[in-house]
C-alpha cells in the first residue's frame, strides 16, 4: 500500500503542472486547434446524451 500511495502523490503532482506546462510549449495555433478538438468532443458527448434522452421519453409514453 505504500508504493501505491506514493505513486498517486506523484501523479498528482506531475499531473498539476501537465496541462499549463503542455500550453506553455505550444503555439497560438496549437493551442486553438487542442481547444476545438475538446470541444468538438464534448458537443458529441451532449449530442449523444440528448438523443438517448430523447429516446428514452419517446419509449416511456408510447406504452
Amino acid at each position: 500500500m505504500e508504493i501505491r500511495d506514493y505513486m498517486s502523490k506523484l501523479g498528482k503532482k506531475g499531473g498539476a503542472k501537465g496541462g499549463k506546462k503542455a500550453a506553455s510549449n505550444l503555439t497560438k495555433a496549437e493551442r486553438t486547434a487542442r481547444a476545438q478538438k475538446a470541444a468538438a468532443a464534448s458537443a458529441k458527448v451532449r449530442s449523444r446524451k440528448a438523443r438517448e434522452r430523447k429516446k428514452a421519453e419517446k419509449d416511456q409514453g408510447g406504452r
